[in-house]
């Protein structure tokens, strides 16, 4: 490699077997140089997130920059992307546990992302062990036999894999150079990289990744700067690594041109991250009470703040040459309901036409079942083309005001939401210390983004003395009594056993903390890493 220096690298993390072929001297000095080189200006970025909540609070409001206007003008594109990329109708998305993974390959999707971040619980075995996983994927070695006698192993014909790495604010404490904890990002690319890019571009297609949370092009920047360091250092030409950035945060959205350009040699697309949005939006207007949103399940994406994102960011993709991709189908189909699973599919159908009509190329799913529906719907609507890039959205007309129509979202707050909030957000705090980042609730699979609408909407209830449809405030006494009710029945469910294992009085302090404090956590995987192993 070159460009890589000697550093001071420390590493508190268990080596199990199998370890050592991943934590390589190699593969942790990249590691390590990215971190000198680059967490600098990572943390300058951190603080400058914290300037701009500062400011909000204060008053300020966000709008499209004047200082980047030329170029949202220009005329620009994207760099072409290989044939692997140029269909992705439908992506599985899924943690990188070894039997999901052959699931996720071998589901009929034209894309797996493998997460590394919201639907994974960072302990140290889910971090290494997934990139074990990962490689043996490439190598087509990867295999697993269930306790049920069941053999697992990949077919001929599998998905596009991507890759996605922690967001810039996540750190992996297990690994420290010069004295302070890596970043998540560097340790989840660096790591992939330098034992899978080789092998991927010697297989004919290459390492690709989906960049979660970023909030301005100034973070996409600091990726491509990091994109053409690694593939300098790894002898790949420039432009191998390409990327989706996720435009999952209401600030991000303002910025969607200037994201694309800072990673232009990189970029094949932008997704509609949509759970973490609604998050982004409570969180960045949090003291302002006309931005109180209803239930949940009342945000849906015909809402207009939810329309004029999605809308602008197909316009953006498509000037560009870039791909637009969809939003989360979470449904998991019911087995034993077949009169509810119709209903539940038959709404997961009528969310990708929608997206199909706006202009996207392609969607996500969360399960093996979706996928044919979501298939079905791009390729019929697509008269088998592998996109509708070439499709401009010129009738697109989107400004800050309906980017901040936050205030005209219809819908009520009510017990039941309430309740689900509780609910969900305990359940799923449980099940990420107990190393599991994706969870089935309720038919639907939760992760991470899921779990900070529940908590953050609790929060921004309580702090705005919100009214439920039946009458009362809701307060911290009143979510406490929700809370001792839902986690009574949780317990009666599941049983003793199970609900000791899940950590319940740990479960509860943070559900507290991030849901019930005066001041809202900017993110509860920040406050559950402390917890975890």
């Amino acid at each position: 490699m070159t460009g890589i220096g000697m550093h001071d690298i420390e590493l508190a993390g268990a080596i199990r077997a199998g370890y050592e072929e991943i934590l390589t001297p190699d593969a942790l000095a990249l590691v390590a140089e990215l971190q000198v080189q680059f967490g600098p200006a990572r943390r300058k970025l951190l603080a400058a997130r914290a300037e701009r909540r500062k400011k909000l609070a204060e008053g300020d409001t966000l709008d499209f920059l004047d200082e980047t206007r030329k170029i949202r003008e220009g005329d620009w594109i994207v760099a072409p992307v290989s044939t692997d990329l140029q269909q992705r109708w439908v992506e599985i998305t899924g943690p990188t546990e070894r039997k999901m993974v052959i699931n996720a390959l071998n589901s009929g999707a034209d894309g797996f992302m493998a997460d590394f971040e919201d639907a994974n619980s960072p302990t140290w075995s889910n971090m290494v062990e997934g990139h074990i996983n990962l490689r043996d994927a490439i190598d087509r070695t990867i295999t697993y036999d269930g306790s049920d006698g069941r053999h697992y192993e990949l077919e001929d014909e599998v998905a596009t894999l991507h890759v996605r790495p922690r967001g810039w604010h996540l750190p992996e404490r297990h690994l420290k150079v010069e004295g302070d904890p890596v970043a998540g990002a560097f340790f989840d690319f660096g790591l992939y990289m330098f034992h899978c890019a080789r092998r991927l571009v010697a297989r004919g297609t290459g390492p690709y990744f989906y960049l979660p949370k970023m909030e301005s092009h100034r973070e996409a920047r600091l990726w491509a700067e990091v994109f053409a360091f690694t593939e300098e250092a790894l002898g790949l030409p420039h432009g191998t690594v390409k990327c989706t950035v996720l435009v999952e945060t209401l600030p991000a959205a303002f910025e969607m041109d200037e994201i694309l350009y800072e990673l232009r040699d990189h970029s094949c697309s932008l997704n509609a991250g949509r759970w973490d949005y609604i998050f982004s939006a409570i969180k960045c207007f949090r003291e302002r009470p006309e931005f109180v949103l209803p239930d949940r399940s009342a945000v849906t994406m015909t809402v207009p703040f939810m329309k004029a994102y999605t809308e602008l960011l197909v316009a953006t993709c498509h000037r560009r040459a870039a791909h637009a991709m969809g939003g989360m189908a979470a449904l998991i189909p019911s087995r034993k309901d077949e009169e509810a699973n119709e209903k539940a599919l038959a709404a997961v159908r009528a969310d990708k036409e929608r997206e199909l009509g706006q202009g996207f190329d392609g969607t996500w799913v969360a399960h093996p079942d979706l996928v044919p529906v979501a298939r079905e719907v791009f390729e019929q609507g697509l008269g088998g083309q592998p996109n509708q890039v070439a499709r401009q959205r010129d009738d697109v007309r989107v400004g800050a005001a309906e980017l901040l129509s936050i205030p005209d979202t219809p819908g009520d707050i009510t017990e039941a939401g309430l309740r689900a909030n509780v609910n969900v957000g305990f359940q799923y705090v449980s099940f990420w210390l107990t190393g599991r980042g994706a969870a089935a609730i309720d038919n639907m699979m939760e992760d991470a983004a899921t779990a900070e609408i529940s908590r953050s909407q609790i929060w921004q209830w309580i702090r705005h003395e919100a009214k439920l449809a039946e009458g009362p405030t809701v307060t911290r006494d009143l979510t406490r009594q929700i809370l001792d009710e839902e986690t009574a029945k949780i317990h009666e469910e599941v049983g003793d056993e199970v609900w000791a294992q899940g950590r319940p009085q740990e479960t509860r302090e943070i559900f507290e903390r991030v849901s019930l404090s005066d001041s809202l956590e900017e993110f509860l995987t920040l406050v559950a890493y402390e917890f975890l192993e």
